[in-house]
């Protein structure tokens, strides 16, 4: 019976690890579920005014609405779409009705649409969600500004390059539209959310494990180890 006690421990105390890592990720499946009904709730309310100083956390998805004119300048984030390819997100400067410079990105435009657009526009009018990306890493190559080409949406070097607040819109409606541009609004498509996946590797581990001491503890019964 002695021989049982030390497989029987380690068996039970790695299967309570296991399973606390499993009801670990039921915890944060159910706060990544709060978190992305309160941003889907926040995207689709009603837009105001842009705000006159935007805070990157306090404000991240506000809805807002803009008027005035795009000036002509952007640039453009590398990006693709299985359904369209390689194609770039089109960054544009919006001048507000007040003189405000702010950047909207106006979407996602195909390279074979790129050559032929004219970003100019006047009397726009433009509805989306305040954001401030975070997908640049260590490992995101410096713009290429001979090009305009950049790759990632990071605001504040957006804003020094085009003299613009770092303020970004992410257009849902734009009365401007452009041939080919199609609208990349902010959803919660992207946002991961696997916890309940985790949880079931978890739990089977936990089974495994489970199964394993089991095992073990019925050969040794046997006196086979």
């Amino acid at each position: 019976m002695a021989r049982l006690i030390v497989p029987l421990l380690i068996g039970i105390l790695g299967a309570a690890v296991l399973l606390s890592l499993g009801f670990w990720q039921l915890s944060r499946l159910d706060e990544k579920r709060a978190i992305i009904a309160e941003i889907e709730a926040r995207i689709g309310a009603a837009p105001v005014a842009l705000p006159a100083a935007p805070h990157p956390d306090a404000d991240r998805y506000l809805p807002v609405i803009a008027e005035g004119r795009y000036t002509g300048e952007a640039v453009h984030v590398l990006s693709a779409r299985r359904e369209a390819g390689t194609g770039t997100h089109v960054i544009a400067v919006l001048e507000t009705e007040d003189g405000r410079r702010v950047l909207v990105d106006r979407g996602f435009l195909p390279d074979a649409a790129r050559a032929s657009t004219d970003l100019v526009a006047e009397g726009v009018s433009v509805s989306g969600n305040l954001h401030w990306p975070r997908d640049a890493d260590s490992y995101t190559p410096a713009p290429d500004l001979a090009r305009g080409l950049w790759f990632s949406r990071a605001v504040g070097p957006m804003a020094a390059h085009l003299g613009t607040e770092e303020l970004l819109v992410v257009a849902r409606a734009d009365t401007a539209p452009l041939p080919g541009l199609m609208p990349a609004p902010i959803t919660t498509v992207d946002i991961k959310n696997d916890h309940l996946e985790y949880a079931i590797t978890w739990f089977l581990l936990a089974l495994v494990w489970l199964g394993m001491t089991a095992f073990l503890l019925w050969r040794i019964r046997q006196n086979r180890v």
